[in-house]
């Protein structure tokens, strides 16, 4: 027997690839420049995972750092929930290969697919399993490494999307209060094609027609989407916060899905929470899918944003479609962010004897990248660099 017990964030860290891709940058290789491209999405940069980086090793290190926010040891980790729509491979699941890499021995791992829902997705389910008394502590994930799955002569995908890894840990708490205080998760397959990556699957595995086709790479309608998506995360959010018995002036900070800044002003503007009480970062990220909500949270607890007793809601929408929306009452100390902030991000993932990878990076950008790096051991060669920051070193071993 279990019995129900109420649920708290405990842990919170996120990981972002060092290299940046510009929109001077996508200039290079489609129809479009940085005016264009800020004034429509508010997207300045966004970052891309190097040779060596995958999903999982982003959201290893993320996870990491949760625990490390949390003062947990990853043996007493119960379960690890990872949301994204780029998984390491088809199977198995990304999460098992992050519980290698955080060495939590005893956890379950699975991953959830909701698109860019899917981080919220996730934690709906890991609070359930902890609130439930099943298990008491739970990892939640979003991580993406979308630029891979990228069609680089497409302008109107190829600017949005970008990398990165989102953690959250839920841990079981004596003290009622705080925690999940609403919920609504949504699904709608009337458009379902409208985002959607047409090859891969089993409905149309991997030929030489479906790679001629281009047919691996997200395909997107970006008006019905944006139109959509306007409607459908307000009315998520609505519903959540009536279930939460909260009125939006209660709402502290609302963390949405970082897509489009115009698309999160009008969600805003049409629950009555003022652009102060927003969080964005879509300038810096891009739109990284699954771990974009938690990406923002956790930004925005480090940046002092959020304090104990605040109501925080945050919301995604995404391909299906889906939609999901959470109303959370915190209660930890921001402070412990510095704990995350030291973990080294070094992390070790087991690789096959039997399948070498090439370079992940998508053709169309390593020229890119290899004349930044010309350019960095130029700069470092005549002394005029900028010490160079610690960054994500993942150790393939067989």
């Amino acid at each position: 027997m279990t019995t129900p017990r109420s649920v708290r964030i405990e842990g919170w860290g996120m990981w972002v690839p060092e290299r940046v891709l510009t929109n001077d940058d996508l200039a290079t290789l489609v129809d479009t420049n940085d005016e264009w491209i800020r004034t429509r999405t508010g997207i300045r940069e966004r970052r891309v995972a190097g040779p060596h980086e995958t999903t999982a090793s982003l959201a290893a290190v993320a996870g990491k750092r949760a625990l490390a926010v949390a003062g947990l040891d990853p043996a007493e980790l119960d379960l690890i929930i990872v949301g994204t729509c780029t998984p390491d491979y088809a199977l198995p699941a990304t999460a098992v290969f992050v519980k290698e890499a955080l060495g939590a021995g005893r956890a379950a791992a699975m991953d959830v697919s909701a698109v860019c829902s899917g981080f919220v997705y996730a934690y709906s389910a890991g609070h359930a399993y902890v609130a439930s008394g099943l298990y008491r502590t739970a990892l939640v994930i979003g991580a993406e490494t979308l630029t891979r799955v990228m069609d680089y002569r497409d302008r109107g995908t190829c600017i949005l999307f970008g990398d990165g890894a989102g953690a959250i840990l839920l841990g079981a708490s004596a003290e009622p209060g705080g925690g999940l205080l609403g919920l609504e998760l949504t699904a709608d397959p009337a458009g379902a094609y409208n985002i959607y990556q047409p090859a891969g699957g089993a409905a149309s595995p991997a030929s030489d027609s479906t790679i001629e086709r281009r047919g691996h790479f997200v395909r997107m309608d970006g008006r019905e989407t944006y139109r959509y998506a306007t409607r459908t995360m307000a009315s998520t959010v609505a519903t959540a916060l009536q279930q939460a018995g909260v009125s939006p002036d209660e709402v502290a900070l609302f963390v949405p899905h970082q897509a489009n800044v115009r698309i999160i002003a009008s969600v805003a503007k049409g629950l009555g929470i003022g652009m102060d009480r927003v969080y964005v970062n879509v300038d810096r990220y891009g739109n990284t899918s699954a771990a974009s909500v938690p990406m923002a949270l956790v930004e925005a607890v480090e940046a002092g944003r959020v304090k104990p007793g605040d109501v925080v809601v945050f919301v995604a929408f995404g391909a299906g479609y889906t939609s999901g929306a959470c109303v959370v009452r915190w209660t930890a100390d921001p402070a412990r962010s510095a704990r995350g902030r030291a973990v080294d991000p070094t992390v070790t993932i087991h690789r096959p004897d039997d399948w070498t990878a090439d370079d992940p990076t998508p053709v169309e950008l390593r020229p890119i990248f290899a004349a930044k790096e010309a350019a960095k051991a130029a700069a470092k060669a005549a002394g005029t660099d900028a010490p160079d920051e610690v960054r994500q070193a993942v150790e393939v071993r067989a």
